[in-house]
């Protein structure tokens, strides 16, 4: 049943065309995920469809009831004192299935979410009957939910059958065969040209009557010389005619890839980099941490996870400020990414607040944000005027051309775009500095984490693994293993440890194998 029809809709922002869609239907069973640039009109189109928004030109229906979860909501839950972002979020979801609409629309709902939250998302989102529009950059959820992807593209819709891994199948088959398509006629065009050069070239070669000759000579010489000339003409008409009517292809669009460079600081040869011992806190008589530690190790690349309220934000504040019970590497310089984007200054421009902390001069700085797609007169551009997803990539910019060996990021995927996502996810694969990450996405977690840090009853849980191990041992927890079966799995760990302790390898780090014996002894005391 067709619940949602557009044709020949266009909409402007000033002189610039935002999108221009010929033609759009959304059928009942559509579960359509709508991706893009930041800036692409994502959200503008949700907001065009809920009639928030007027388009300049073009036909729009909405044949049946709709809700929408705002990425930005204007309404009573601004006024509620002492919710979180996560609260909010989750109060905008629950208002929305409980409309009981035909259309569900929501422009990244799953912000400020905790992963089990994200999971009952996306079990909603399974579950509805109905329409659902879904402005996301959440991979994972696009790939489990959405069986149609919508790309805004230089002001085009294009409709994908599929998932989001579908759809980048489809993607890349698509731009060979532009670009093979492309290679083709830039060859063929070259070589059409290069056909008519020379029969140009011919034409004037052609050689005219020797003075000695005689004039009847002359004259055969000179009927000759036509004969060729004409043939040559012709045949040169015939190139161009060709040439008009040679298919022209354009170059195939490719978004500019953002590019990270990250600096290296002074190294650190501790094998601990931050480590906490008895920690506690507590809001009120709201406990967070009771006695809680963990360790953040050389070189690794750990995501902390954990409920909304849990703690993670508050941990990460506890790190910076260099509270009571944790304890810091000397050498370390921490580039500090936070929520509230608090290293920007509002009132200055981009080139300004990044130029503060840069040990590099102006002009790597402005070939940097120029990869960061801020280019020529972008970096004079105040940052009260940036979208949220460029606030976060001045952040970012921000701390990496700053002086720091160790990166702290809480929830650094918010507002950006997927394509700005897998960019920051291919150069935080490449850092070989010590990371720690707040994050609810489990594809980046999944991507990047190689030790896990959870949060859970005011204790802090470590884990020597990728998180998708870390879920395996969680779900044998709970479902597939029993109590026994991990304490094991953990001996049989255990045993292998002392063994390389008591006669290590040359390519065994005591460090790190002393480090994940005191974590084993741990989980076992835990679980016994």
């Amino acid at each position: 049943m067709l619940y949602l029809e557009i044709s020949n809709l266009k909409k402007y922002f000033g002189d610039k065309l935002v999108f221009d869609i010929e033609n759009l239907k959304i059928y009942s069973e559509d579960k359509v995920g709508i991706i893009g640039v930041n800036g692409a009109g994502k959200s503008t189109l949700l907001n065009i469809i809920s009639g928030k928004v007027k388009a300049e030109e073009g036909f729009i229906k909405v044949y049946e009831k709709y809700s929408y979860i705002y990425q930005l909501a204007e309404d009573e839950l601004d006024s509620i004192e002492n919710l979180s972002g996560g609260e909010k979020t989750k109060l905008k979801i629950e208002k929305a299935f409980h409309k009981k609409s035909s259309i569900l629309m929501a422009d990244e709902p799953t912000s400020n979410l905790d992963i089990s939250s994200v999971k009952k998302l996306e079990n909603m989102l399974l579950g509805f009957k109905g329409a659902v529009l879904l402005v996301s950059h959440d991979r994972g959820l696009l790939d489990t939910v959405c069986n149609k992807i919508i790309e805004i593209e230089n002001g085009k819709l294009t409709l994908y059958k599929g998932n989001y891994t579908e759809f980048l199948r489809q993607k890349n088959i698509e731009m060979q065969r532009k670009e093979f398509e492309y290679n083709n006629y830039i060859k063929e065009k070259s070589r059409l040209e290069g056909a008519i050069h020379d029969t140009y070239g011919k034409m004037q070669s052609v050689n005219k009557a020797p003075r000695r000759m005689g004039n009847s000579e002359a004259r055969l010489h000179k009927m000759g010389d036509q004969r060729a000339k004409a043939n040559l003409d012709k045949k040169r008409k015939a190139i161009e005619a060709r040439m008009k009517h040679l298919e022209i292809k354009e170059k195939p669009f490719k978004n500019e890839k953002t590019k990270i460079d990250f600096a290296y600081s002074e190294k650190i040869h501790s094998k601990i980099i931050i480590k906490g011992n008895n920690i506690n806190k507590r809001f009120g008589k709201k406990v967070i941490f009771e006695g809680a530690e963990f360790n953040i190790l050389n070189g690794s690349k750990t995501a902390l996870i954990g409920n909304n309220g849990c703690g993670k934000t508050t941990l990460i504040r506890m790190i910076m400020n260099d509270e009571k019970g944790i304890a810091v590497s000397r050498k370390a310089q921490i580039g500090y990414f936070s929520q509230e984007l608090d290293v920007l200054s509002k009132d200055k421009t981009i080139l300004e607040n990044v130029m503060e902390d840069s040990i590099y001069d102006e002009k790597f700085v402005r070939h940097t944000l120029a990869r960061l797609l801020f280019k020529r007169e972008d970096v004079y551009k105040k940052v009260y005027n940036l979208s949220g997803g460029e606030r976060v990539k001045v952040s970012f910019a921000k701390i990496i051309l700053g002086k720091s060996n160790i990166l702290v990021l809480d929830e650094p995927t918010n507002y950006l775009d997927v394509y700005s996502m897998e960019a920051l996810e291919s150069v935080l694969k490449e850092y070989r500095g010590t990371l720690l990450f707040v994050s609810h996405d489990r594809k980046f977690i999944s991507n990047i984490a190689d030790c896990i840090i959870s949060i859970n009853n005011h204790k802090i849980s470590e884990y020597n693994c990728n998180y998708s191990e870390y879920m395996d041992l969680m779900n044998g927890k709970d479902k597939n293993r029993n109590i026994e079966d991990t304490k094991i799995v953990l001996k049989n760990r255990l045993s292998e440890i002392i063994g390389r302790l008591s006669m290590p390898s040359r390519d065994d780090e005591i460090g790190k194998l002393d480090m994940e014996y005191k974590i084993i002894l741990k989980k076992l005391k835990e679980i016994e």
